[in-house]
């Protein structure tokens, strides 16, 4: 297998967090302009406190792909350049992927936390799986 199968699931992820981008601001700029959000506010984190759940919990999604996914990608990427791409490692990689969209849709949805934090664990048993599989063959 060549480097571009392990790199499949990294781009795909990558679309992914467009995907919530997009929706994120669909929802949160009508949500502002309809918010009585202070000025002083406005430009701050802080100011989203005044938006409703339902509109921040897509853009709490969004800042989560920005967090563990990025150790993801530099995994993928480490085992795309040392030329340790096989069969399993790619398996695991798109794994990783649909937990991690499950994990949003469940976030910006029905966001029931317990299902949620389950989901987020087994992203990192699969982010582990590539870490550990790899840490066996670099050291």
């Amino acid at each position: 297998m060549g480097a571009s199968e392990i790199l499949q699931p990294v781009i795909a992820l990558g679309l992914w967090s467009g995907v919530m981008m997009i929706w994120m601001y669909a929802t949160r700029v009508p949500a502002i302009s309809k918010a009585d959000i202070p000025a002083a506010e406005m430009g701050h984190p802080g100011g989203m406190k005044y938006l409703p759940s339902e509109v921040r919990r897509i853009a709490d999604n969004y800042n989560h792909l920005f967090e563990q996914p990025t150790l993801f990608y530099a995994t993928c990427i480490a085992i795309a350049v040392a030329g340790h791409v096989d069969a399993m490692a790619v398996n695991v990689a798109w794994a990783f992927v649909i937990i991690r969209v499950v994990h949003s849709l469940v976030q910006a949805t029905i966001n029931i936390v317990l299902l949620r934090f389950g989901i987020f664990l087994l992203s990192w048993v699969a982010l582990l799986v590539l870490l550990i599989r790899e840490a066996l063959v670099i050291f």
